[in-house]
């Protein structure tokens, strides 16, 4: 019972990593445009994943709401 509690969330980790991976692919294939329409609709978070990628990629590209 342990050890297919153990590998189910092992693939559940590895299905997570997967995701998170392929939002941040997405962000970064973003226009310009597009990208901060993203920053503009998450800005009023107080925080959040989201808004941190979009942070984080427009830095990066040196745009700025």
């Amino acid at each position: 019972m342990l050890k297919s509690r153990i590998k189910r969330r092992t693939v559940e980790g590895a299905h997570a990593v997967a995701e998170l991976a392929a939002i941040h692919a997405s962000i970064a294939a973003l226009n310009d445009e597009d990208l901060l329409d993203l920053a503009d609709i998450f800005a009023r978070e107080a925080s959040g994943a989201l808004k941190t990628m979009a942070a984080a990629e427009m830095t990066r590209r040196g745009v700025s709401l």
